[in-house]
């Protein structure tokens, strides 16, 4: 008998005339403001970024530095997994 396959969530939300999805997301451990997560826009899944909510930045795999977009996917992360 085969074991039931986990079941496939993801967090969607709607935010100006974008769908956003939160496909993983974890937390780190060290500093409690950054994220790893990986979300899908309108469809298109990024790779895993890291979300920084103090500074307001994620940082793409290539080390690379981008601003959040307003009411993007780093707005939606951190103010629904908030402290």
């Amino acid at each position: 008998m085969a074991a039931p396959l986990p079941a496939l969530a993801a967090f969607c939300r709607d935010s100006h005339n974008h769908s956003i999805c939160i496909l993983s997301i974890k937390r780190s451990a060290k500093n409690y403001w950054e994220y790893r997560a990986s979300v899908s826009i309108d469809g298109v899944k990024r790779p895993v970024e890291l979300y920084n909510c103090r500074d307001r930045i994620r940082v793409r795999p290539d080390g690379t530095f981008v601003w959040f977009d307003d009411h993007g996917a780093g707005e939606l992360i951190c103010s629904f997994f908030q402290k």
